[in-house]
């Protein structure tokens, strides 16, 4: 996330309950996936899990990046 959309979060998660829920639902993906980024390897239940969090997490981002617009205008 750029440092814009960070200030964003900041000022208006608090009065925007879905930005918040949006921007901690980013941040808990962000977690999951740094567990594995330390092992030299992944078996194939670790690799589906990394692959189902990446696509969830590309999913929320996606919805994040829309209602952030709504405070870029």
């Amino acid at each position: 996330m750029e440092e814009r959309d960070i200030k964003i979060v900041e000022q208006y998660g608090e009065t925007d309950p879905e930005l918040k829920a949006l921007w901690e639902e980013h941040m808990l993906y962000e977690k999951q996936l740094a567990k594995y980024d330390g092992k030299a390897y992944l078996t194939p239940a670790e690799e589906r899990e990394v692959k189902m969090l990446k696509k969830q997490k590309l999913e929320g981002k996606t919805r994040l990046a829309a209602a952030l617009d709504k405070y870029k205008k």
